[in-house]
């Protein structure tokens, strides 16, 4: 829930958003009713991002954008619920322009479902996402060391981490049931990772 609003917070205190990765012409896959483009005064060197949700096409595929079409894309919890995530990050890496920026966010499995699939808090979740590791507990884990790796496309990584700063480890325990912390106004539980591409 409003997990691009979220994530302002962090990206307001590194430069490199404002200066690097939002620069240009962009493109928001999946951005629902929370898009980056409500936050375009943060972004001075942001032109235009549009908005790309269900009524415009397939997101794994992104037929209609041609190559090389934009300076960045954004994408904040839509890997996910794609059939194949390899695909899909491919076409989004497809559609930058030499030299463009792709910022993702994703739900860690661990600090989201949290041992639990098909996922207790969204149903249309069809993988799981980890930063990397030998084994986990899900059946449809998705490493993306390794996804990345296997991408057609030559990309260096700008960073990957671990969105949990707002994420209370012990709030279940005190309520005693499961929670979704991200219908919460402050709970992130995600992975974000910024690729460029440089061929």
């Amino acid at each position: 829930m409003h997990e691009t609003s979220k994530s302002i917070f962090h990206r307001l205190h590194d430069s490199r958003y404002a200066t690097r990765y939002f620069v240009g012409d962009g493109i928001d896959i999946g951005s629902g009713p929370d898009p980056l483009s409500q936050y375009y005064e943060f972004f001075p060197q942001m032109k235009s991002c549009r908005s790309w949700d269900l009524k415009d096409g397939d997101a794994q595929k992104m037929k209609t954008v041609a190559d090389g079409s934009f300076d960045f894309v954004h994408s904040s919890h839509c890997l996910e619920h794609m059939r194949k995530v390899d695909v899909a990050l491919a076409n989004w890496v497809r559609i930058l322009k030499r030299g463009g920026h792709l910022v993702c966010m994703v739900p860690d499995e661990d600090l989201y479902e949290r041992g639990v699939f098909p996922s207790t808090f969204n149903p249309d979740h069809k993988h799981t996402l980890t930063i990397h590791k030998k084994k986990s507990w899900s059946p449809v884990s998705v490493n993306l060391i390794d996804l990345i790796r296997e991408l057609p496309y030559n990309v260096v990584v700008k960073k990957i981490e671990l969105l949990d700063a707002t994420y209370r480890y012990g709030l279940e325990k005190r309520a005693k049931k499961r929670l979704d912390q991200t219908m919460t106004p402050v709970g992130e539980c995600a992975i974000e990772f910024i690729l460029q591409r440089i061929d």
